[in-house]
């Protein structure tokens, strides 16, 4: 092999390396971005669980005061 071949394979070998380098980068990134994904689907999930608990519990808070209201005025009412 001459010395131009062999300097042409030399580079040709560093671009692989490199662009194997960034290929296991962007893998990493791949796969830590998938995790954090999951994971973040995961909170939203547990948050939109509790928000829906604190809107159905809010609710009947809301009907037993109703409730207290409608009952205080009957007794108003009659007394």
């Amino acid at each position: 092999m001459s010395t131009p071949d062999r300097l042409q394979s030399d580079q040709v070998q560093q671009e692989l390396v490199a662009l194997n380098q960034q290929l296991d980068r962007l893998l990493d990134t791949v796969r830590r971005l998938t995790e954090e994904n999951r994971s973040l689907r995961q909170s939203q999930e547990q948050l939109s669980g509790e928000r829906a608990g604190l809107l159905a519990r809010n609710e009947q808070a809301r009907s037993r005061v109703e409730a207290m209201i409608q009952r205080l005025k009957s007794l108003e009412s009659n007394g």
